[in-house]
């Protein structure tokens, strides 16, 4: 894989809006400044400052702002502000050729997937699926999601055991042991790369997923999408993130979102783990993509064995 170089205080990260713009203008600020307080320089996207409808600006600016910053040898990083929706309409604009020969450090989630995918397929790129300055940084940044997030972007040792919380159980869903490297991301918008160019390859690979806001027949819609594409057989383990607010639709008539689980990914019959704290929850792991991992459902732990960074 390609690796990025580790970053560290006084380096320039540019920021980026690909996905959906911010509904509260003085986030941009505030963000800004959380950025600032870590000890970073700041080149800000057009993107960041725009609204085009549910996005932040046309297609257009947003997939510049990407091709720009990596292409920019003054600019370190490339952070992502916020998810929401867009990705998926800029990926056929984005410069892969020069990314590839542009290794930077490259984090969001949720929407921010489909760039992840392609960044990692096309580039050889490793990303990182963690957090963003105005989706998580501006309130209740607590300090596990803090040090996890800091220690990703900046360590060039393998990251080793990826822990949750204190209290918070990393739980075994279908046992056995399995190494990969881990691919995947928001349920959502890894099922709408299926029939693309853009389509996750996940053979051999650990699936991570989250989503949030989801109804449970819908996570099992997705979810049979992937059975059905060849997804979860071609796949060597599984990562079950976490699914806020996934509920049923209607109370005692409906599948639980464990219920759908075991419906799907338990006949899957891939080492599989749940509960491990990343996706839309407020404290998360930050988690290498396209790295060499361990993945051992037997006593519930994920390590990451190969270094990210250089």
């Amino acid at each position: 894989m390609n690796k990025p170089k580790a970053l560290k205080i006084g380096d320039t990260i540019g920021l980026v809006a690909p996905s959906s713009g911010l509904r509260q203008a003085d986030k941009l600020e505030k963000s800004i400044k959380i950025l600032e307080q870590q000890g970073f320089k700041l080149v800000i996207g057009e993107s960041c400052g725009k609204k085009y409808g549910y996005l932040s600006g046309s297609d257009e600016i947003r997939a510049r702002d990407i091709n720009t910053m990596f292409q920019d040898s003054d600019i370190d990083g490339v952070f992502c502000l916020k998810g929401g929706y867009g990705t998926p309409r800029i990926l056929d604009m984005l410069d892969y050729d020069m990314i590839k020969e542009n290794p930077k450090i490259f984090i969001g989630y949720s929407d921010i997937t489909a760039i992840h995918i392609a960044l990692n397929q096309k580039c050889d790129l490793i990303t990182f699926h963690g957090p963003m300055a105005a989706s998580d940084m501006l309130e209740d940044f607590d300090e596990f999601s803090k040090k996890s997030y800091i220690n990703a972007i900046t360590s060039i040792k393998p990251l080793g055991q990826m822990n949750n919380p204190i209290g918070v159980e990393i739980k075994s869903m279908v046992p056995g042991k399995v190494s990969g490297k881990i691919v995947g991301g928001n349920l959502s918008l890894i099922a709408a790369t299926i029939g693309t160019p853009y389509e996750i390859d996940t053979k051999g690979k650990i699936l991570f997923l989250e989503d949030v806001d989801e109804f449970t027949y819908s996570v099992d819609r997705m979810l049979t999408q992937l059975r059905l594409s060849g997804k979860l057989k071609d796949c060597g383990g599984i990562i079950l993130g976490d699914f806020t607010n996934c509920l049923p639709q209607y109370e005692n008539f409906d599948h639980t979102l464990m219920e759908v689980f075991h419906d799907i990914i338990v006949q899957a019959k891939k080492p599989t783990i749940y509960n491990f704290m990343a996706g839309h929850c407020t404290t998360k792991i930050t988690i290498p993509l396209g790295v060499e991992s361990l993945l051992d459902a037997d006593s519930c732990t994920l390590t990451i064995i190969e270094s990210a960074l250089k």
